[in-house]
């Protein structure tokens, strides 16, 4: 090959590597953003202090969540709907999963319950509410209407997961001889979570195979020429190294946050499970947060409900009971009893939820009270200042009953 023929070659590959890296880097409104994460990186070798560390890793984690949607999406295009289903369903709440594999290798159990428990009610209240509001305002003059199939699915789901949260609780709170209570409830969250994975994968069957043309239907009719002309902005083992890649960098600014959420809510102020339940997971649903507003915008309810009921239930139908399991084969102490507060708050965001979408019908005013409830939620994690103990159950008998630390 002539030495003209490797120059073409070469400037071809470095305008493809060129153009790669714009489409993954640069395309995002949150691309300023990616500064954070060698910023991150510098914090933890120089020994900055924890909440800075915790800060920049937060801001590292939201632009790599919405890379890794980006990435997911674009890899559905050449694995087809099942898989990308599938990929789009794991890859999704990514961030939260490595988050929640660090908190349970360090034994933070209760800083893994809350970040978990706090992501679901955000997808269903923040992001969903957000979403609404804003796809109201901007389209008063037009009626938003949306399936209620698809939505009433995952929320049937969502309310089997909730049943499996809170029959723990009551169970602890009516047992009467306490000197054994830790026993029965892990064993039955054990059990409730190979439930839950059991109903998740019928469902994803039921949705990605047997019944696909239920959730698929509407979709068609009205987007049907818009997906014929899309096509993919990068090639499938490209999309591919970039997934790994940024998982890699996922899980370094994993640790890093579950290692110094601690010390950086003692320095704001703040309590550990308002960085939990607030803080963490508004991180994690950054993708999911700018996607569902995009839609609503385009008055398409259907893909809105779609990826933030799809979320919520990807969350509590499998992370949950997933970390369970995993905690069962380290031999840690994992159930599914996340106290009467946040199981609490769980139960009224999914109330509220199916009572806003009972109808098939949307405005900004349901939006604008989904998020009112998660601003109170917010506030009554903010004042809470219980602390987080993330030992294991220990037993304290006496002649008459023991006391449980958590």
């Amino acid at each position: 090959m002539s030495s003209w023929s490797l120059w073409n070659v070469s400037c071809a590959l470095a305008r493809q590597v060129l153009a790669n890296l714009q489409e993954v880097l640069l395309s995002s409104k949150l691309s300023i953003l990616f500064p954070a994460i060698p910023l991150a990186i510098g914090a933890n070798y120089f020994k900055f202090g924890s909440p800075w560390l915790f800060a920049l890793s937060s801001l590292g984690l939201a632009i790599l969540a919405e890379r890794v949607s980006f990435l997911t999406e674009q890899i559905a295009y050449y694995t087809g709907q099942t898989v990308g289903g599938l990929l789009n369903a794991t890859c999704g709440n990514a961030t939260e999963f490595v988050i929640a594999l660090f908190a349970l290798t360090q034994g933070k159990i209760e800083v893994l319950k809350c970040s978990l428990l706090g992501s679901i009610i955000s997808n269903l209240l923040l992001v969903l509410g957000t979403s609404l509001f804003c796809g109201g305002l901007a389209n008063l003059k037009k009626e938003q209407k949306f399936d209620r199939k698809q939505a009433d699915m995952n929320l049937s789901l969502i309310f089997l997961g909730l049943l499996c949260h809170m029959l723990p609780l009551i169970f602890r709170y009516s047992e009467s001889s306490g000197a054994k209570i830790g026993d029965p409830i892990l064993q039955l969250s054990r059990v409730s979570s190979i439930v839950m994975l059991l109903a998740y994968f019928a469902f994803l069957f039921f949705q990605l195979k047997a019944h696909c043309r239920i959730f698929e239907a509407e979709e068609e009719e009205e987007d049907h020429d818009v997906i014929s002309e899309e096509e993919p902005l990068i090639g499938f083992p490209t999309a591919m190294v970039w997934l790994a890649a940024m998982t890699v960098v996922i899980a370094v600014l994993s640790e890093y946050v579950v290692g110094t959420i601690e010390s950086a809510s003692d320095s704001w102020g703040v309590s550990v499970s308002f960085s939990s339940i607030i803080l963490l997971p508004i991180v994690g649903n950054a993708a999911e947060h700018a996607s569902t507003i995009i839609f609503a915008f385009k008055n398409k309810l259907d893909i809105t409900l779609g990826v933030a009921l799809g979320s919520a239930t990807h969350l509590s139908m499998f992370v949950v009971p997933l970390c369970v399991i995993v905690a069962w084969i380290m031999g840690t102490h994992m159930d599914l009893d996340f106290k009467l507060l946040q199981t609490g708050s769980f139960f009224i965001s999914v109330l509220l939820t199916t009572l806003t979408l009972q109808d098939g019908t949307s405005h900004y005013m349901k939006g604008l009270v989904l998020l009112l409830c998660y601003f109170v939620i917010g506030a009554c994690f903010f004042v809470l200042r219980t602390p987080l103990y993330h030992t294991n159950v220990i037993n304290f008998r006496s002649s008459s009953q023991a006391i449980f630390v958590v």
